[in-house]
């Protein structure tokens, strides 16, 4: 299981949300490249990006950071937040971006999901962010009637690299990751699942490995800025 340390972009810097509001961040690093490189020197294989400013534009807005990231860092990086046509999937892929990760167009124009799926294989992911098992998109501040798992199961035969499910409830709260409803999205697909939200301690982290479904990793922002996780202790978990 991958452990996938974030770094959530708002204003050009490195901040936390809580439940995913705009209004309730804190920012923990100025510098979101200095905070990419700790991750790396730390042992991470992964990083997880959201643009967040972008997320709610609908288009990139923290490109530079992401691009100073990517200059600072040899692991594969992820990115999400405002990626909602093909122009973009390639700009970002071309740049050096390992994965995109596709939110609100996997609602509202699932058809782009699975050109790009086609287009880059490997490369293309979905993000399924949910408050009690109902889609949220654009930044999470518009909710759906689209069950989670339905969304999931429409995207089956697309070729998607993974799929990224975020209790947003549990985003930033420190309170755990919703482990129940990870591993039973897990099951209920073939597609690689990785859980996001509330994941703040070792403990969860044991928990989600040993949920009873083949997760392929779990993502933690907080928690790692607080010390409530030593990064480096979680990755020997993972690996142990």
């Amino acid at each position: 299981m991958i452990l996938y340390p974030a770094i959530d972009l708002k204003d050009g810097m490195c901040v936390r949300l809580i439940r995913g509001d705009m209004a309730q961040s804190t920012v923990f690093n100025n510098s979101p490249e200095a905070q990419a490189r700790a991750f790396q020197d730390a042992g991470c294989e992964w990083l997880h990006l959201v643009d967040l400013n972008g997320a709610f534009a609908g288009e990139p807005v923290n490109g530079a950071a992401v691009q100073a990231i990517l200059g600072a860092t040899d692991v594969p990086a992820q990115l999400g937040g405002g990626i909602r046509d093909m122009a973009t999937i390639e700009m970002w892929l071309d740049k050096g971006i390992a994965r995109v990760i596709l939110g609100t167009v996997a609602v509202e124009n699932p058809d782009l999901v699975r050109q790009a799926a086609k287009a880059f294989p490997g490369k293309v992911a979905v993000g399924i962010d949910a408050r009690d098992g109902r889609v949220a998109t654009k930044g999470w501040a518009e909710e759906t009637d689209v069950m989670v798992t339905d969304l999931a199961r429409s995207f089956e035969d697309a070729g998607v690299a993974a799929i990224i499910y975020t209790d947003i409830n549990r985003d930033g709260a420190m309170q755990g990751p919703n482990v129940d409803a990870t591993a039973a999205l897990a099951n209920a697909v073939d597609i690689p699942v990785i859980a996001s939200g509330g994941v703040s301690s070792l403990a969860d982290l044991s928990a989600l490995r040993d949920c009873g479904a083949p997760l392929n990793g779990a993502i933690s922002g907080r928690a790692l800025y607080d010390g409530a996780i030593d990064l480096k202790a979680a990755l020997a978990l993972l690996k142990g």
